[in-house]
């Protein structure tokens, strides 16, 4: 059972964010919950702004694009792609690269935000091909 099995229809249909996101939550059930799920966390709890929803056909569900509150002093504002999965999902290696190659233009890094039943969601930062980590 998935977080939007969960909210009742009519309530779900009153909610502020609903239109930006009806048209993606029609065209991707199977992973509806996960993005309504993240994209609430995101907006909502941790206040990112300029937020968008883009669709990533190539993967079957959508991504969420913006900005995080607190910008990296290193490197300024800090615009971040989200790709959310349930737990339940399988990924592989070959669901990420279609995931980077469906954005334009193409990111060194996204993040993949696994959803549960609980509503917690982790966030794993995902770079293209080997990085070597900060010292």
């Amino acid at each position: 059972m998935n977080i939007l099995s969960r909210v009742p229809h009519n309530d779900l249909m009153q909610t502020s964010i609903y239109p930006v996101l009806s048209q993606l939550l029609a065209k991707y059930p199977a992973t509806g919950g996960a993005l309504f799920q993240v994209y609430n966390d995101l907006t909502l709890a941790q206040r990112w702004t300029d937020v968008e929803v883009l669709d990533l056909p190539a993967c079957k569900r959508a991504a969420i694009k913006g900005q995080r509150p607190t910008p990296d002093t290193d490197r300024g504002p800090s615009v971040c792609i989200v790709v959310p999965c349930s737990l339940s999902e399988s990924i592989s290696t070959s669901w990420l690269r279609a995931a980077f190659m469906s954005l334009d233009p193409l990111p060194t890094e996204i993040y993949v935000a696994i959803t549960s039943e609980d509503t917690s969601t982790v966030y794993y930062k995902i770079s293209q091909g080997i990085v070597k980590p900060p010292v």
